[in-house]
């Protein structure tokens, strides 16, 4: 397996100049780029009739191609040009088109339509007859195919200007672009296909977080492997009545392959931990320093979930910040630090991590979001201001390391919008850390294995189900190395 890259549109540019540069005629990679399209609407779609719309650039270049492949199949196509061909590609592809044309001005009803009005580098409103078409297509997405990206949709951003297409299937070529990736393109642009037209690699430091990412080194046991050796993982629990995201972030280390996980207590507690945990252990700590002597020697530690956003929480993240433990902060111990985020930034390594969702992020980097100009380039500025991995939830999770690596979570599941469903993810991350992984790595296999997990469950999950389901998901990983 190799990490899948996401492509920005300047770095796609270069690709294609390489590629011709390399002795690859742009005629041959439009050619191939249409006979991709072309191949997955047969795979897809019943013979009906096809109208390809095509702009004036290299994308309706693109669908002149598409209606040619698809006429030669015996498919009754028409093409409705917006404007004449205005690049060489395009008015070479055009040329080689002699089936019906329609007036851009009427869409004709039809099985199917192919958006090749504009691609990924378009970055600006559509006006004019561009809109209304965008809007036509956007409300019937069901029957509509895209070529790179739907129209109106600009690739590094994924954020609509104006009127957008919407499709049901979108081919892309070489790699995902951020708008493939990111709310709310990612959701007008259908089932998404990456079809390979040759052209050659690019350095990127952002990719689809998929096994091929860091499958190759996740830390599976050894025959020689003991409990000692797994890794020891300890979280802190919160007060009596707010106990359970504890144990199952403590649940969820175990369960990923940390060889001890412990619970760590105030008093007033003790009783009701002791109650509800089994192979997790549990030990309990009056002060700062209790808690700091005894997190001295472990590789991994959660604070937050439940924690409580007081004076307690964020003492309990400094004396842990004195020890060598990989420190994945979540929730509360998050949000302690919203009056004075240097304070937290000032003792956190390169191997901490970070996991808030939009609100949590809002207060610990306020305004960040708001002025990127979309959520990788604010997580990944996060990560360099924090000097620490951070991981931003949502639909669209993104993690990022200081060291520039990003990644953009795909399997995403809807049924993990549940309460402790966060509190899993921290104790998954934490566990693989235990372990030795990487932190930027652990914290992109603990998203992709708690999504797998969700999706697996469906209806009815909640978070109490998702360390039982990571075996699942472990084994077939395991079996696919």
């Amino acid at each position: 397996m190799t990490p899948r890259p996401i492509l920005t549109v300047a770095e796609m540019s270069a690709a294609d100049r390489a590629a011709v540069a390399a002795g690859t005629p742009a005629l041959t990679l439009m050619e191939r780029a249409g006979g991709a399209v072309a191949d997955a609407i047969l795979a897809r779609f019943p013979l009906g009739p096809v109208l390809v719309l095509c702009g004036p650039g290299d994308n309706g270049g693109d669908g002149y191609v598409i209606a040619r492949r698809l006429a030669e199949a015996g498919w009754p196509v028409t093409v409705s040009a917006l404007a004449p061909p205005a690049t060489a590609s395009a008015k070479a592809m055009a040329a080689l088109w002699d089936g019906p044309m329609a007036a851009s001005d009427d869409l004709p009803d039809a099985a199917l339509y192919v958006d090749a009005l504009f691609g990924a580098g378009f970055a600006r409103p559509l006006s004019g007859e561009a809109a209304r078409l965008a809007a036509q297509l956007a409300a019937q997405a069901d029957r509509v195919v895209a070529v790179d990206l739907p129209s109106g949709l600009p690739g590094d951003t994924g954020q609509p200007l104006g009127a957008c297409a919407r499709a049901a299937l979108t081919v892309t070529f070489q790699a995902r672009k951020p708008a493939h990736v990111l709310e709310p393109g990612r959701g007008r642009c259908g089932e998404v296909v990456v079809a390979d037209i040759g052209l050659g690699e690019v350095e990127t430091r952002l990719f689809e977080n998929e096994p091929g990412l860091w499958l190759s080194r996740f830390p599976w046991p050894s025959a020689a492997s003991h409990k000692h050796a797994r890794g020891r993982m300890v979280v802190v629990s919160g007060p009596m009545t707010s106990t359970g995201a504890a144990r199952l972030a403590a649940r969820a280390g175990l369960r990923i392959g940390a060889g001890l996980v412990t619970v760590l207590s105030l008093p007033d507690a003790l009783a009701v931990n002791a109650a509800h945990l089994e192979a997790v252990m549990l030990k309990g700590f009056e002060s700062e320093a209790e808690l700091e002597a005894l997190a001295a020697d472990v590789d991994a530690a959660v604070i937050g979930p439940a924690a409580g956003v007081n004076e307690t929480t964020l003492s309990h993240v400094m004396a842990l910040a004195r020890t060598g433990a990989a420190l994945i902060l979540d929730a509360d111990a998050i949000t302690v630090f919203r009056d004075d985020p240097e304070e937290l930034f000032s003792v956190l390594d390169r191997d901490d991590v970070l996991t808030p969702h939009v609100g949590e992020f809002g207060r610990l980097f306020p305004g960040l979001l708001e002025s990127a100009p979309e959520r990788i380039t604010a997580v990944r500025q996060a990560a360099a201001q924090a000097d620490a991995v951070v991981l931003l939830k949502g639909p669209d999770t993104v993690v990022c390391a200081p060291d520039g690596r990003c990644a953009v979570n795909l399997n995403g599941s809807p049924w993990l919008a549940t309460a402790g469903s966060g509190d899993v993810l921290a104790g998954l991350i934490a566990g693989l850390v235990a372990q030795g992984m990487d932190s930027f790595e652990a914290a992109c296999a603990a998203v992709y294995i708690h999504g797998e997990a969700g999706a697996a469950h469906g209806p009815g999950l909640i978070a109490e189900d998702l360390p039982g389901l990571t075996p699942a998901v472990l084994r077939r990983l395991y079996l696919s190395v």
